[in-house]
């Protein structure tokens, strides 16, 4: 029955990838072959097919007109951007080297945006060069690229980013309301466009993100409500029609036992009615949904392998050559105050029962160093691969990597 490939949930949260005989496949490959073609664990793999379904579904819940963004710091391997820029309509940046990659992907630099609160001299005057859209986030970046297009003539395209008055209700970060180091605050914003008109830049509009990692779609359906109608507000001020209108994303993924999938239903039908009305009261304005670890969240895999079985005072341990230092977030962020545990399996024996209460932990010397506590896994030991899901997003380049100087991961698109 090896050959018969079937779907197995092993959580709530993992049955986009399916089970063939005893091992998970990634990418249509299974596990172990995965392993030894990557020749290496640990590592993260992804899957292109995933990368592909996931904006195709979008954009069939969405109005056709949407604009859909790429928020790259979710996972900025070069050739999952690559793969992105071909399924989105635009990549946003959040550094020159990013930006290096998102031109390098062949993305349309008329498409790319760059966000981020402490832009550099340098990093601004290289996002002028190359055409792209600079979300400006304080008084200082407009004297700076007013400099920057009277000295070489090339004409600065910005937008501004609005620090919202409002937050996003139960979103895992809130990006804006209160003090906030993100953009500039709504009721600043009328003086920043006057001198964005004095200053003589190409103005497009607005970018307002007001928070991410949100499961709850009435939250999301009220945010980009009230981002647009502050929108409009702002437009009044505006030394030039709006054109560019990104009302953030939000759209979480589900991590931990009882989370759900995001039903689109309710926010589609909202972006219509919002897409209605712009083309009465912003008719030059395209409207942009900005989104990263939704986009590639569930498509990716953290693959370890078990070096040592140990038992301490009853407990058993599942020690892996990875940890913390690959994938932060899996393993709590440095000790944050309640751990939860993403969604780990045996990949290599997924068709075993769950028999015993394990941690699976890494090697280094710290306690932290949790991929997960307490699980209950089939029995497995040394030379047995554990795959830690929900891993496409903040996972390689959002964790310490030389923490403790033990070899570097592999990421690989298949």
């Amino acid at each position: 029955m090896s050959d018969i490939i079937r779907e197995k949930p092993v959580h709530a949260s993992t049955d986009q990838f399916p089970v063939q005989g005893n091992e998970l496949l990634v990418g249509g490959i299974p596990l172990t072959r995965l392993a030894a073609r990557v020749g290496q664990t640990p590592f993260y793999a992804y899957d292109r097919a995933l990368l592909t379904r996931r904006v195709a579904d979008l954009r069939a819940a969405l109005p056709a007109g949407i604009k859909l963004h790429y928020a790259m710091k979710a996972n900025p391997m070069p050739a999952v951007v690559n793969h992105m820029a071909r399924l989105v309509d635009g990549i946003d940046v959040a550094s020159a080297l990013e930006l290096n990659v998102a031109l390098d992907s062949g993305a349309d630099p008329h498409e790319i945006s760059f966000a981020g609160p402490g832009k550099g001299d340098d990093e601004l005057r290289k996002a002028v060069a190359s055409g792209i859209l600079i979300n400006i986030e304080s008084f200082r970046e407009v004297g700076v690229l007013a400099a920057i297009q009277r000295e070489t003539g090339w004409t600065a395209r910005v937008a501004v980013r609005v620090n919202p008055d409002f937050e996003l209700k139960s979103s895992g970060m809130k990006m804006s309301g209160g003090p906030k180091q993100f953009g500039v605050d709504a009721e600043q914003v009328p003086e920043l466009l006057a001198e964005i008109g004095k200053a003589g830049l190409a103005f497009e509009g607005f970018h307002l993100f007001a928070g991410s990692q949100n499961l709850r779609p009435e939250a999301i359906v009220e945010a980009q409500r009230k981002c647009f109608e502050l929108a409009l507000r702002l437009s009044e001020a505006a030394p030039s029609p709006v054109r560019f209108l990104n009302l953030g994303g939000g759209f979480g993924i589900p991590y931990f036992p009882g989370e759900q999938r995001i039903d689109l239903s309710s926010i589609g039908a909202n972006l219509a009615a919002i897409q209605q009305e712009a083309r009465e009261k912003l008719p030059q304005a395209e409207i942009v949904i900005e989104l990263g670890r939704y986009f590639v969240g569930e498509a990716g895999v953290y693959v370890c392998r078990i070096v040592d079985r140990k038992v301490s005072r009853g407990h058993t341990f599942l020690v892996t050559n990875g940890g913390l230092h690959h994938h932060l977030s899996a393993s709590g962020n440095f000790g944050q105050v309640i751990r939860k545990n993403y969604p780990v399996a045996i990949g290599n024996r997924m068709d075993a029962p769950a028999g015993e209460a394990v941690s699976v932990v890494g090697p280094l010397c710290t306690p932290l160093d949790i991929l997960g506590d307490r699980m209950n896994l089939p029995e497995a030991g040394p030379g047995d691969l554990v795959v830690v899901f929900q891993s496409g997003a903040y996972g390689a380049s959002a964790s310490p990597r030389g923490f403790l100087s033990h070899p570097d991961l592999v990421e690989v698109l298949v």
